[in-house]
């Protein structure tokens, strides 16, 4: 049988193998003697037992200070320091502490404050004082245009107020009663976009049988027209001019009172079109519209369409634009 060799390694007497341990971290830095943060005696501690320190001594007298009194619209609005979060950054002071070195003195306390709790009282006084603008605003009648002017509203800078109030919370020593004025805030649409975006107006007085064109909100012109039989009236409301033509094509009602016409389409300009000349159309096929039957004028006699004299439709198309609002009533 082969027998193996074995290598015999000799025994030392008395030698122990010590497990490997990790290396023992170095000591935490601590401030220098004389150095103070606030006047808080911060020497020969960490910064961890500064910081726990200024947090525990720092904040409760800061909360102990004056409140901030924003003076708004007269009244006075307080803030105390606790209701702002008002505190110490304990860590960034103890620091600072540290950074300084070995000459001894004081380092400002790093102050802090609640920036949602600042911008919530300010929100709040806002709400209470302003007043928001009123735009000018344009009632149409069937004889005049009436204008209601423009009204400025007053509101406050919430950024600058935010920003005052902050200032004073952590700036050592600073007045803390403010004052600031309300600002005016003037209205979107004053009385002059009214009349710009309103130059002209027709309105029409079924029971007058009468439109009347109105210029920059002053009455121009008025024209004799015959309106809706009793069976197919005329709509009454507040429309604009849709569309516009020139010897329009008649898309002939699909009603009785077409006769043999109903359903069909006929030319512009042609002797069986009762749409002459001009076409303004308003809402549901009614519009104006010249006529051959002149002599309806001021009776009640169409489709719903407002019927006018060739001249006459001729003159109001010249002046009046798509959008013009039309008044019917």
């Amino acid at each position: 049988m082969r027998v193996r060799s074995l290598l015999l390694l000799p025994l030392v007497s008395g030698a122990v193998v010590a497990p490997a341990t990790a290396a023992t971290p170095p000591p935490a830095p601590r401030i220098a003697p004389g150095i103070t943060a606030g006047g808080i005696d911060v020497s020969n501690l960490t910064v961890l037992q500064a910081a726990q320190k200024l947090k525990a001594e720092a904040t409760p007298a800061l909360r102990a200070t004056p409140p901030v009194v924003l003076g708004v619209a007269g009244k006075p609005w307080r803030l105390t320091p606790a209701e702002a979060g008002l505190g110490v950054n304990g860590t960034k002071t103890a620091e600072a502490a540290l950074a300084r070195g070995v000459t001894p003195g004081d380092v400002p306390l790093v102050v802090v404050h609640d920036a949602d709790r600042v911008a919530g009282f300010v929100d709040g006084i806002a709400a209470k004082v302003g007043r928001a603008p009123r735009n000018a605003t344009l009632r149409i009648t069937l004889r005049r245009m009436v204008v209601r002017r423009a009204k400025t509203g007053r509101g406050l800078d919430e950024a600058k107020a935010r920003k005052q109030v902050t200032t004073a919370l952590l700036t050592p020593g600073a007045n803390r009663t403010l004052h600031q004025a309300l600002t005016q805030v003037r209205a979107p649409i004053n009385a002059d976009d009214i009349r710009r975006s309103n130059s002209t107006v027709l309105t029409v007085d079924k029971a007058a049988f009468k439109v009347r064109l109105f210029k920059n909100l002053r009455f121009a012109k008025s024209y004799g027209v015959a309106t809706g039989m009793p069976a197919y009236p005329t709509p009454s409301g507040l429309f604009r001019i849709q569309n516009k033509q020139v010897n329009p094509t008649w898309s002939v009602p699909n009603s009785p009172w077409a006769g043999e016409l109903q359903g069909t389409t006929v030319a512009g300009g042609t002797a069986a079109n009762p749409l002459k000349a001009r076409w303004m159309g308003i809402v549901n096929g009614v519009g104006f519209h010249g006529t051959g039957q002149e002599y309806s004028i001021g009776s009640r006699a169409s489709h719903g369409c407002l019927r006018m004299r060739v001249a006459d439709v001729i003159a109001l198309y010249k002046r009046v634009p798509v959008g013009t609002p039309v008044l019917i009533r």
